[in-house]
């Protein structure tokens, strides 16, 4: 395959192409990789950029500077997938690395074009642009850095350049979770010691201890990655294992209530006993625990769990059954802990939310699962009625939750609906497939 590579600075790649896997590649005929300055396609002191139109700072590579350096490359090595590289463009991943290496694979000729300044004439990329690359939510002074990165990561998926192709399969990404930690001598080092099991010599342990570590690593680091990738059973059923216990409570206690949002009780629906008993059965939720220290609701509230429960619940819908048996009546908020911790063994990390932007030391957002998973302790979400928790409760939590929002200022959802999304945006899988 014949690279070329349009930059304004050539010289950052010199030490880039001869180093390592790309120059052994070269010289194994894999790949030619060409590099060339947009200067060298100008008249001598004639620029490359000129300033941007209407207001604002910055200058721009010229279309015709481009047009012409890849028009000249093309008419020597073929017609060339080009790659761009911007900020705005697809974020590159693991996925999209082994998509493009498939879509590539049929061309002879690959281009990589890095801008620099304020970047290109916008008119370039709609012409010529096969895929435009950024490599993160970060502003860079050019293009040249995400295009080696870019050939790094795109050239360890062709045969030939990495010796072991296996190591390439068994790579980080490759799949939904990221690598096992790796150890060599000593085994001993700064008072840390290589893991018993990597030098026991149970292969079968040793792979059952890798793979705990892999996914470990995965949903406390990389959450958003392996919930985005296609799972097997047994890959859900690994996570559902490391993943802490999670429980839901509703309080009808402890919030706030009428125009003057003054701490009270609310009533108990069975719409919110049903819906959400739902969501959590779908979720993975331990239980769901109904909060309300009113004897007149408890009893109605008994009245329909026992029906569910014990009564001709699962002969009328099975399925209803096996979301509302997981529910759990009780009076008070200390008795959801103190249940939780009987069952598990230790007191659960309490994650309340609300519909108000609260002030806690411990605000979280619904990309920080790891920060709370790390912690090895049960996981207790709380929900309010009425008009949400009262601050009291807020301020005993130990993470609260960013409030669901959407473009509007509207800002009231049902207690059911938001029990649904949070736990989407907490637990849900969210398949993105290449494209």
């Amino acid at each position: 395959m014949n690279i070329s590579i349009l930059s304004v600075f050539s010289q950052l790649y010199e030490p880039f192409v001869k180093t390592s896997l790309i120059a052994r590649a070269q010289q194994d005929g894999i790949i030619t990789i060409d590099v060339r300055e947009f200067r060298s396609f100008v008249q001598p002191k004639e620029r490359i950029d000129a300033p941007t139109l209407g207001h604002g700072a910055g200058m721009l590579i010229r279309p015709e500077v481009v047009e012409k350096a890849i028009d000249a490359v093309q008419e020597q090595k073929g017609k060339a997938f080009k790659i761009f590289f911007s900020p705005h463009g697809k974020k590159l991943d693991q996925r999209m690395l082994q998509d493009l290496a498939a879509r590539i694979s049929s061309y002879d000729h690959l281009m990589l074009v890095a801008s620099r300044y304020e970047g290109m004439d916008a008119r370039v990329e709609q012409v010529y642009a096969d895929e435009i690359l950024s490599v993160g939510d970060f502003v860079l002074m050019g293009g040249d850095i995400p295009a080696m990165m870019f050939l790094e990561g795109f050239l360890r998926l062709i045969p030939g350049v990495v010796g072991r192709q296996e190591s390439v399969h068994a790579d980080s990404f490759s799949g939904p979770f990221v690598d096992y930690p790796e150890y060599t001598h000593p085994i001993v080092w700064q008072g840390k010691e290589v893991p018993e099991v990597i030098r026991s010599g149970n292969h079968a342990a040793l792979q059952t201890w890798r793979q705990d570590q892999a996914v470990e690593r995965s949903i406390e680091g990389h959450w958003q990655w392996t919930r985005s990738s296609v799972l097997t059973d047994a890959e859900k059923k690994c996570i559902e294992e490391k993943i802490p216990a999670h429980y839901v409570a509703l309080m009808h206690t402890q919030v706030l209530i009428g125009d003057g949002d003054k701490p009270g009780t609310t009533s108990v629906t069975s719409l919110d006993i049903h819906d959400i008993a739902r969501s959590c059965k779908t979720y993975g939720i331990e239980r769901y625990f109904i909060v309300t220290p009113l004897i007149d609701q408890q009893k109605i509230v008994r009245t329909l769990l026992d029906f569910w429960q014990t009564g001709g619940g699962h002969a009328y819908n099975a399925s209803r059954y096996e979301a509302v048996k997981h529910v759990e009546l009780v009076s008070q908020l200390d008795e959801v802990i103190a249940a939780i911790e009987r069952k598990e063994g230790i007191k659960p990390l309490v994650v309340v939310t609300s519909a108000r932007t609260m002030s806690h030391e411990n605000t979280i957002s619904f990309f920080d699962q790891g920060k709370v998973w790390k912690q090895k302790r049960p996981v207790l979400l709380l929900f309010g009625t009425g008009k949400g928790l009262t601050a009291e409760c807020i301020a005993k939590a130990d993470f609260v939750l960013v409030p669901v929002q959407g473009l509007t200022s509207y800002n009231h959802l049902s207690v059911r609906s938001a029990v649904a999304i949070i736990l989407d945006r907490w637990l849900g899988l969210n398949l993105a497939l290449a494209k």
